[in-house]
């Protein structure tokens, strides 16, 4: 769950752009979405392919607007995820990857650490454990601290026991996506912003893209859409099974005066069932420190505030049978979050559990993020990153939290998947487009 950052880090400034592409232009392959994960991977693709023609399409008026733009910063280490998952294997080498790009463009960043702290006896177990997977997924140098060397690290920090996480860190990541940008464009990529993608049909030599700013074609797609990364899909003719609920997590920062309770990033022992880290404190790059989030159903996928509603997207969540079963088997927790939304009271209480003096007078409003969690229809919270190969197509469809922290591997590896598309660097122009239409996005 991510918030709002602080103004970016200024990055490398981009090329100016090419003359605008008509309709005429015909690109090797189409990316959707320009937040993080979709520049990682036009990044990894003209890195990967020399000569390739990659297009980038952002409905926004700059990239990287939603889940990239309200984000919290945190390069997670890897421990919290299934040994043997996607997610365990990117985040413990992207941390490291996310670290060495930021040293190499100047983008602010800080290998902080972190504790995970357990503030009650029933929470002892799930420490031990989270140490152990952290441990089976490669994350370096996690130490167990008793009371007093909790103390040390955090000295506000109240709990029985706890884990120092040494290798997690902090970094501006929309300064991180506008690098992205601009070595895409140096590269002789393209990216186009206020552009939204309205249907996407069959070509005899590919795919055409009918957008807001005219047809463009390509060869290939990769769908990096987020948020609506399974709308795009449908577009495409491609029915997952799944669906994005969107959840929105909301922050209290704490004021200047308080801030020094916090020194670097405290969290608490998180419920094994549930994929959200429960509410902590994170010192951003610029030195605030947020505090937060809880996790709410969002009435508009990109819905950042309760009067943001959508009935299409409220109607797509609620009617959905997976999104029943979960809130049936979670309708406790459910309830509480909502309280914690609505009451600052109940949601200071929650912070008292890792710092006890924290008090309500000094948390102050900092914002939203919404997170793009897909659900199968079974209820069952899609606890990986899912990417789907379909024909001449690869489907970002769960890429949410470590996802940019890992964002430069599953570019890499979106990249690897692309290359069954290629031959020893040559790339297949689409011919002109046949008579197939598109499939059109439903009005909303």
């Amino acid at each position: 769950m991510t918030q709002a950052p602080p103004a970016p880090t200024a990055p490398p400034q981009p090329r100016p752009d090419r003359a605008t592409p008509d309709d005429t232009t015909r690109y090797d392959v189409a990316v959707v979405g320009g937040g993080i994960i979709g520049l990682a991977t036009a990044l990894a693709l003209v890195q990967r392919f020399s000569g390739i023609a990659v297009v980038v399409l952002e409905k926004e008026s700059d990239v990287g607007q939603h889940q990239t733009g309200h984000n919290s910063g945190v390069i997670h280490s890897g421990l919290y995820y299934r040994p043997g998952s996607a997610k365990a294997r990117l985040a413990v080498r992207g941390a490291e990857q996310m670290l060495e790009f930021c040293q190499e463009h100047d983008i602010a960043h800080e290998r902080c650490g972190k504790v995970v702290v357990a503030t009650r006896e029933s929470q002892l177990d799930r420490l031990a454990n989270l140490a152990e997977r952290g441990a089976a997924n490669g994350v370096p140098d996690i130490r167990e601290l008793g009371p007093d060397e909790l103390h040390e690290l955090e000295p506000a920090a109240a709990g029985l026991r706890a884990l120092h996480v040494p290798s997690t860190g902090i970094a501006d990541y929309p300064a991180v996506t506008q690098t992205y940008r601009a070595l895409v464009e140096a590269a002789g990529g393209v990216v186009r912003t206020g552009v939204e993608v309205t249907g996407l049909g069959s070509t005899a030599g590919g795919i055409q893209i009918t957008t807001s700013a005219g047809p463009v074609r390509a060869g290939r797609l990769v769908n990096c859409g987020g948020l609506m990364a399974d709308r795009v899909a449908r577009l495409a003719g491609f029915k997952p099974s799944l669906r994005i609920v969107p959840f929105r997590g909301e922050y209290y920062a704490l004021r200047p005066q308080a801030a020094g309770l916090v020194r670097n990033l405290i969290y608490p022992v998180p419920d094994p069932d549930f994929p959200f880290l429960g509410v902590h404190f994170t010192r951003r790059v610029d030195g605030q420190v947020e505090a937060g989030p809880n996790a709410v159903l969002a009435l508009r996928r990109e819905g950042y505030r309760w009067r943001d509603v959508s009935a299409r997207d409220l109607w797509d969540s609620l009617s959905f049978s997976g999104f029943q079963r979960l809130a049936l088997r979670y309708w406790r927790t459910g309830a509480g979050e909502i309280y914690r939304s609505a009451s600052r009271g109940a949601f200071t209480k929650a912070l008292q559990e890792l710092v006890p003096e924290v008090r309500s007078q000094d948390l102050v409003r900092a914002g939203a993020g919404v997170r793009a969690q897909a659900l199968d229809a079974d209820g069952s919270l899609v606890d990986d990153f899912r990417l789907i190969a379909e024909e001449g197509m690869i489907h970002v469809l769960n890429a949410p939290s470590p996802g940019a922290t890992a964002s430069l591997g599953i570019g890499q590896e979106i990249a690897s998947m692309a290359g069954d598309w290629f031959s020893a660097g040559q790339f297949q122009r689409p011919a002109p487009p046949q008579s197939a239409p598109p499939q059109t996005a439903p009005q909303t």
